[in-house]
């Protein structure tokens, strides 16, 4: 099989490749991709090696208080509490009254409830309502809500890191659509906003990788905060 067969077959068949061996099953993690399927929710949540990523990168950045926007599921929100210490704790925002239901039973079943928190509303009203209570930074910071307002949620959250936080930003390549500066689409828009931010304030030094994979091509970005 060839890229130009059949693309998403093959990035799909890779996936498989890598979560069999370096993976492995996982019942809870079955168990939440399940319940969300029942619930209806959308098929959107972060790949298993992508979740793996997560989980890595937090252990990585030695993260103690991570802060998730976008929890559909739950699914991304276990790997990430999974790489918490026993002292750590996970918050996440969800707009979604009924996936914050399907994600808080998920959390539960995983073991996780006592270390997560999932708060429900808009998120641009929720970070600054974190903002107000003068909550302690967070040392990780992923973002996987609609795109459109993605700019207007890392800066807002700025707020509550410190030097050598770490943001993960995902689903920013939009198939390329990155790139085009024509594009009115609103959530190309939004990632566009996002890298002009980043390129606009000295406080963040960022990259932005590609990814192909069972999710299709779009790529995340990695920002670190340095002062």
């Amino acid at each position: 099989m060839t890229v130009q067969e059949n693309p998403m077959q093959l990035w799909t068949a890779v996936d498989d490749y890598v979560a069999a061996r370096l993976i492995g099953e996982d019942e809870v993690l079955d168990a939440a991709v399940e319940a969300a399927d029942r619930a209806g929710l959308p098929q959107i949540a972060v790949a298993a090696n992508q979740g793996k990523l997560l989980n890595l990168l937090a252990r990585m950045q030695g993260a103690r208080r991570i802060l998730e926007i976008g929890t559909l599921a739950g699914y991304s929100a276990i790997w990430l509490a999974r790489a918490l210490p026993a002292d750590g704790t996970l918050t996440t925002l969800e707009l979604d009254p009924a996936h914050a239901e399907v994600a808080v039973a998920n959390l539960e079943r995983a073991g996780l409830g006592d270390r997560v928190e999932v708060r429900i509303g808009a998120a641009r009203d929720t970070l600054r309502q974190l903002t107000e209570e003068g909550v302690e930074p967070y040392d990780l910071v992923f973002v996987d809500a609609d795109k459109a307002n993605i700019p207007h949620y890392v800066e807002a959250s700025l707020a509550l890191t410190r030097p050598g936080s770490v943001f993960v930003v995902d689903n920013v390549v939009r198939d390329g659509e990155l790139a085009d500066e024509q594009s009115t689409d609103a959530a190309v828009r939004g990632v566009q906003q996002l890298h002009e931010l980043i390129a606009g304030d000295k406080r963040l030094d960022a990259t932005t990788v590609q990814t192909v994979g069972s999710r299709g091509y779009d790529g995340f970005t990695l920002i670190r905060v340095e002062g």
